[in-house]
């Protein structure tokens, strides 16, 4: 019997260095009934990983120490964690900045600037399903 994916509720890691973002994406998904934990920038983010399972990582890009584009880029490297689904939400909304987020392995990348609370709880619903296993 795989616990993981029956009877658990699902388990989200919010990495931003903004407190005011982290607790607001925070609050949304948790709110909708997601289990979230936050990290403070990447290399939070990495020690979280290490010492937890979660169902979707959702990070911002521009943070001291490691940032999101590298954050991604060694989940995808872990054998571990390299199915993990990976979200970005940045405020950097140029094409080139989003390139940058898919070519380093995330499966979306979200904009701040049209930043709306449903169109990031659609995207996490359509990466990991709905809140209940």
């Amino acid at each position: 019997v795989c616990v993981r994916q029956s009877g658990r509720t699902k388990r989200i890691l919010v990495v931003d260095d903004s407190l005011t973002v982290r607790e607001t994406q925070r609050r949304l998904l948790s709110n909708r009934g997601y289990d979230v934990e936050t990290a403070v920038d990447g290399m939070d983010g990495l020690h979280a990983l290490r010492g937890h399972d979660f169902d979707l990582v959702v990070t911002d890009v521009d943070m001291p120490r490691i940032n999101g584009i590298e954050l991604v880029r060694r989940i995808r490297a872990d054998a571990r964690l390299a199915a993990l689904p990976v979200m970005i939400v940045s405020y950097k909304d140029r094409e080139e900045d989003r390139m940058q987020g898919l070519h380093a392995g995330a499966d979306y990348y979200l904009s701040k600037g049209s930043f709306q609370d449903e169109s990031l709880l659609a995207a996490v619903a359509d990466l990991i399903g709905e809140p209940e296993a």
